[in-house]
């Protein structure tokens, strides 16, 4: 006879292991297949060893669009953590309409980045968009925020700052409001200035959430696509062809499965060890 007790816990926990070996450990151990494979999804697979692994490293292209990548990241990384621990501080003062203020900030996260990237692409628009319209208004030359290889990549980076701001905003506040109030009036009892007790107490107390903040900023930079597809295409001349969305291209356009696999895992590669360098030069022990 079957014991019910025994056998529970193994029913309980069945869907998440059926979800997980369905979505998560069969397209991993598939994508290791197709890394030593040769596929356009309609031929059957062709063995190519490792020529595969060695198309990557004499790919340009590829390294491009990681340094585009990495001109994104250092764009967006410091920017989104000034303006939302700004933001943050602010939201965190007794200011009226505060609820207020802290949903509308939160409110591009909860929206579809489709609609945001379409939203920011008429503001950057060359000839009718708002922000060239401004600036014709008051004189100045018109912009290619989108159409400049130089600094196609950075109004992106603004624009996804934009979108994300919310979130982080969201974490820091969290941080400011476990930094316990007898630090601060021990300071104000010192004579310490705004600054000083910013420097002093908030950051160092809040290293654990700025750290949180860097890690998940750096993984949602390296996955930057849906902003550079909608918007330019990866354009012009490449400049804001990210990773990914060369990854995705490779796979979805060109149909070389096997190379688009190996990409993968190199990007994935290289994002673990950015975020354990992270981790030894932004975390600090209290």
């Amino acid at each position: 006879m079957i014991n019910k007790k025994k056998i529970m816990p193994y029913l309980l926990v069945s869907p998440y292991l059926l979800h997980f070996v369905i979505f998560v450990a069969f397209p991993v151990v598939f994508s290791i297949v197709l890394i030593f494979h040769k596929w356009n999804i309609i031929s059957p697979m062709e063995y190519v060893g490792f020529s595969n692994i060695s198309r990557l490293f004499q790919d340009a292209t590829f390294f491009k669009a990681i340094g585009n990548t990495l001109i994104f990241l250092v764009v967006h990384i410091p920017l989104q953590i000034i303006v939302a621990l700004f933001l943050a501080e602010v939201l965190n003062q007794k200011i009226k309409f505060r609820g207020f203020f802290r949903a509308a900030f939160f409110l591009p996260v909860i929206v579809s980045g489709v609609v945001v990237t379409i939203l920011w692409q008429q503001l950057f628009g060359f000839d009718t968009g708002l922000l060239n319209r401004a600036l014709i208004s008051i004189g100045i030359n018109k912009i290619g925020w989108l159409n400049d290889p130089d600094i196609a990549m950075t109004s992106i980076a603004v624009m996804a700052t934009w979108k994300n701001v919310g979130l982080y905003i969201v974490l820091f506040l969290v941080g400011l409001q476990t930094v316990p109030a007898h630090y601060y009036e021990a300071a104000d009892l010192e004579g310490a200035t705004h600054v000083q007790k910013f420097f002093k107490i908030t950051l160092p107390m809040i290293n654990p959430t700025i750290f949180m903040v860097v890690v998940l900023s750096t993984i949602g930079g390296f996955s930057l696509f849906i902003e550079p597809y909608i918007m330019t295409g990866g354009g012009p001349l490449n400049s804001t062809l990210s990773a990914v969305l060369y990854i995705y291209k490779q796979g979805f356009f060109y149909y070389h499965m096997g190379y688009s696999a190996t990409l993968g895992f190199f990007f994935a590669a290289l994002i673990l060890m950015v975020v354990i360098l992270q981790k030894r030069f932004v975390e600090r022990d209290k």
